[in-house]
């Protein structure tokens, strides 16, 4: 499975923010999206996940056949958590679960799900509103894991979180990288290296692959932080 972005663009006002952008996402890796904050980043997801209208481009999913990217091909984990917090985290993930169960394949119990993202037994029945950040982050990482989107959108969602739970995220993501096409934005370089199989920098509005295969380690750094400081 593939993603196909094809002539790409968008521009605010007289700020041309994307432009003409050409590429392809393979499915079975997670893609470090770097870029310097105000690059195009979350531009570049809305634009994806159809909240903002771009000027011009087409997005393709390619498997068996070729067809347009529809919303529910798309999961999209935004940085800041977005949850209900007048809900308990069980209430919460019971009533998804519910209204979603004819689309979520090989339904597990809540408290595998609840397992699944390691969060304790004595943070199930608690309200959202009195989770911690990283913990609202988790839930909001897991009711997209369940819709197991093709394309999985994360939009810097481990920049706040503690150690423990950022590298717990971590190996989740490489768990199920192998049925989705991931793509991880962040402007923190050696989170990208230390989890990402490919590295694409946007800068001046287009997207370009650091081939990890033919530069050493200190090259790469060099040549992204060149882009990532690069004056516009």
């Amino acid at each position: 499975m593939r993603l196909i972005v094809k002539d790409l663009t968008k521009k605010f006002d007289q700020k041309q923010v994307l432009t003409d952008i050409n590429f392809t996402f393979e499915q079975g890796k997670i893609y470090g999206l770097l870029g310097r904050n105000g690059a195009g980043k979350t531009t570049f997801f809305n634009c994806l996940n159809k909240d903002i209208l771009f000027d011009s481009g087409t997005f393709l999913l390619e498997d068996e056949s070729q067809k347009e990217v529809t919303l529910s091909d798309i999961g999209y984990v935004l940085s800041t958590p977005n949850v209900p917090e007048f809900l308990t985290g069980r209430e919460f993930l019971k009533f998804f679960l519910e209204i979603n169960q004819k689309e979520i394949k090989d339904l597990k119990s809540i408290d595998e799900y609840f397992d699944f993202m390691h969060i304790e037994v004595e943070d199930r029945d608690k309200l959202l509103k009195d989770y911690s950040y990283g913990m609202k982050n988790k839930m909001q990482m897991l009711v997209n894991i369940i819709a197991n989107p093709k394309i999985l959108l994360l939009d810097e969602p481990l920049t706040s979180l503690d150690v423990v739970v950022a590298e717990e995220m971590k190996q989740m993501l490489k768990s199920i990288k192998k049925d989705h096409i991931i793509i991880f934005s962040t402007h923190i370089m050696e989170l990208a290296l230390s989890l990402c199989d490919e590295i694409v920098i946007l800068n001046h509005g287009k997207l370009e692959e650091i081939d990890r295969n033919n530069i050493s380690d200190k090259e790469m750094k060099d040549k992204i932080i060149g882009a990532l400081t690069e004056e516009e």
